[in-house]
């Protein structure tokens, strides 16, 4: 190589670089100008900028897999209906269309045109969860799509820089939270402007006509990186499932995974079919987790594009819960999307199993409350009722144990979206969250333990009645452990009275009572018993496992104070 193409590709490199740098920036005026605490607080988001066909270029690092992965599909959509020689600078277009856009109505899409010297050179798209869309609200008690709220086609929301007032009367109208609702349009659209900005700002820095040469070069590299990965892992077919609670019925979701020379196909064959319930997952939403869950293991140092996702090919049959039709519910496709991660991660778990987690708890637990007028009606004789309120917070509980570390406690994978703070929960609704502590006992057992659920005692003040639409899973399917690991501990939703509720759908917990959110843990990974006795010591002096479990499970005679007894625990694990 000459030294001018080597001085060529470090430019090219840096300019890579600077475009991540771009939408990561996009990400962040997002976070600090939205009204939904689901984007400001959990960061249940996702930015991206695209290429003038609709492809991906970068993504930023802020966000979810399920946002940026299926994002990447809608921006071909958006440029069907409106050719990108028919835009204007100023101009935002948006959608929140299950199968256009990111698999619910809780989803907005915004795109935007970036301008040049008056051409436009390029397209930034990202989306957010907004906190309420009108209709049922999120939950999965809708029998169709039109119950589930506010269906908003592909439409111009600026025009030039000039609202469109019959879209914002529309959805001012149609929401319980009009304010945020509009704020968070607001939001999307000057997000994209500050992107396409930084964009002009970088291209005149770098003397740059256009951005297709760039393209090439990401689209280039990328491909070729992600191939040379896939070629070190081998060749075969494995197959995994893994279960659901379901609604109706529980639910199975079966992978068959085959490595090729230059690609990775999986055929999800024998997977349950669909639910007349919002737990129905868009094809859309199936390819970006599973593409997400086999590339953190494949390829996971590769920048997430367009082309490096173009390996990963999947076969979603007609009829199964992971390739709903319209107008089938979606609103929690979370719920088994989240899932696939972890299916994924079955099948290479037998050809790559270094690198491979045992299963987690998955889905968020992020029960939507509601309270006031809609669930008690008026007020009859002296039985008082809130004000009125719609809000969600987002939880988690374990991830599964790693190879060679235990799992991360209360944290959300594959989402990767934040836990929201007790405070931005109980400041924007009249929600007391009594405890939110780490659950004990709840890591599944092994040579590195599964992360650690939580458990949380919600109310209202006054303790008055309101609502939960339960969107909870892992209950009876707790998560599992790899190569001899225990399992996690199963989920609970229970009232503090003990009264169990369903895990899934709308409830209302009574005037005086609280509800009781108990978050799996993770799956453990290899056998408890060669865990080093001192991190089993520290996990009792931490409050992690008990001195019975320590005995029982590992195998370490150790106090309450966290000190072992060497001569008991050699003669017990002998």
């Amino acid at each position: 190589m000459s030294t001018n193409a080597a001085l060529a590709g470090i430019q090219r490199q840096i300019m890579w670089n600077r475009l991540i740098a771009v939408v990561e920036e996009q990400a962040q005026v997002m976070i600090r100008t939205a009204f939904s605490t689901t984007v400001r607080e959990a960061g249940d988001l996702s930015a991206g900028i695209f290429d003038m066909h609709g492809r991906m270029m970068a993504q930023a690092v802020t966000g979810t897999p399920g946002h940026v992965n299926s994002m990447m599909e809608s921006v071909g959509h958006f440029l069907k209906k409106f050719p990108a020689a028919t835009m204007k600078p100023g101009d935002h277009y948006i959608t929140n269309d299950p199968w256009l856009g990111t698999g619910h109505l809780h989803d907005l899409t915004v795109v935007t045109p970036a301008f040049r010297a008056g051409k436009i050179v390029g397209l930034f798209a990202n989306t957010a969860h907004v906190i309420d869309i009108g209709g049922l609200g999120m939950g999965p008690e809708g029998r169709s799509v039109f119950e589930e709220g506010l269906y908003i086609p592909i439409v111009k929301c600026f025009d030039q820089g000039v609202p469109n007032e019959t879209f914002f009367d529309f959805i001012r109208w149609g929401s319980r939270l009009p304010v945020e609702l509009e704020g968070d349009v607001y939001s999307l659209c000057a997000c994209n402007d500050a992107a396409a900005h930084r964009l002009v700002e970088m291209m005149d820095e770098f003397a740059m006509d256009s951005l297709d040469p760039l393209a090439e070069f990401i689209f280039d590299s990328s491909h070729r990186a992600t191939v040379a990965e896939i070629a070190k892992i081998g060749r075969g077919t494995f197959a995994s499932e893994i279960s659901s609670d379901g609604y109706e019925e529980p639910v199975t979701l079966k992978g068959r995974m085959t490595i090729l020379d230059d690609a990775i196909e999986v055929d999800f064959t024998g997977t349950s079919g669909l639910s007349q319930r919002g737990i129905n997952v868009p094809a859309a939403y199936t390819r970006a987790y599973s593409c997400f869950g086999i590339k953190v293991v494949v390829a996971p140092e590769i920048p997430n594009n367009w082309a490096s996702l173009a390996p990963f090919r999947m076969h979603i049959p007609d009829g199964t819960i992971l390739n709903a039709p319209r107008p089938y519910p979606v609103s929690v496709r979370h719920v088994i999307g989240h899932l696939l991660p972890d299916l994924m991660m079955g099948c290479l778990h037998q050809i790559v199993p270094a690198r491979v987690a045992a299963e987690g708890s998955s889905c968020l637990w992020n029960p939507p409350l509601r309270g006031g007028s809609s669930v008690s009606g008026q007020a009859r004789g002296n039985k008082p009722v809130i004000g009125d309120f719609e809000v969600i917070t987002f939880n988690s509980g374990g991830t599964g144990a790693r190879p060679t570390l235990d799992g991360l406690d209360a944290t959300a994978f594959p989402s990767g979206v934040r836990t929201m703070p007790v405070e931005a929960t109980e400041n924007v609704a009249p929600i007391v969250i009594w405890r939110k502590e780490l659950r004990e006992g709840s890591a599944g057992a092994g040579r590195s333990r599964g992360g650690l659920g939580q458990t949380m005692e919600i109310a209202t003040k006054g303790e008055l009645e309101f609502a939960v639409n339960a969107t909870f899973d892992r209950i009876a399917n707790a998560p599992k452990g790899r190569e001899g690991g225990g399992l996690g501990a199963n989920g609970a939703v229970t009232l503090k009275s003990g009264e169990k509720l369903r895990t899934k759908g709308y409830q209302v917990i009574p005037n005086g009572n609280r509800l009781i959110l108990q978050m799996p843990g993770g799956g453990g990974m290899g056998d408890p018993t060669t865990r080093e006795p001192a991190k089993v010591a520290r996990d009792v002096r931490d409050g992690v496992v008990s001195p019975t479990d320590a005995r029982a499970l590992y195998k370490v005679v150790v106090s309450d104070l966290g000190i072992i007894d060497d001569a008991a625990t050699a003669a017990l694990r002998n």
